[in-house]
């Protein structure tokens, strides 16, 4: 069928020999086909918030900051791992859209906060409960709970690194 993904490991296998890892290179499709999994099914459910997934993601790193939920912008970034150019972007679309505002820090004129408003939590917490329904779906009716458990062991020591 036209559709279906083409065998990648087969045919690095075939036609790449001398770079095959048997063992390796069937991870790493598996862990890029995982994340695009999921990554298709948040965009799908962010957009019908009228956000992009990186939106949401800036959105939901902020609600999950202690009330009044306010972090700087550097915080941000380290925790939703964008350039600072691609968060600035972000910022703007979401302070047009009336889900943050911009502070100003009166110790530090530079750092202009980012806080969430009050129009952006009912949004939030509607977007990231369907994004985790369907998440959990997903995984749920794929992995018992002790792969579940299992796997994010495992993956929990590649990001340790």
């Amino acid at each position: 069928m036209q559709d279906d993904p083409p065998d990648v490991v087969a045919m690095h296998r075939a036609h790449w020999p001398e770079t095959f890892d048997a063992r390796l290179l069937p991870f790493v499709v598996a862990l890029h086909r995982a994340r695009d999994g999921h990554m298709k099914r948040s965009a799908a459910l962010s957009a019908r918030y009228g956000l992009s997934p990186a939106e949401l993601d800036v959105l939901v790193t902020l609600r999950r900051s202690p009330p009044p939920w306010v972090l700087t912008p550097s915080i941000l970034q380290r925790s939703v791992l964008i350039t600072s150019g691609g968060l600035a972007k972000i910022l703007q679309q979401l302070e047009a859209k009336g889900l943050v505002e911009r502070l100003t820090d009166s110790a530090d004129r530079r750092v202009k906060p980012v806080q969430l408003t009050a129009a952006a939590l009912p949004i939030v917490a509607a977007a990231i409960g369907e994004v985790i329904a369907s998440t959990g779906g997903w995984v749920r009716a794929t992995l018992s709970d002790a792969e579940i458990d299992q796997v994010t062991a495992i993956l929990g020591k590649l990001t340790a690194v």
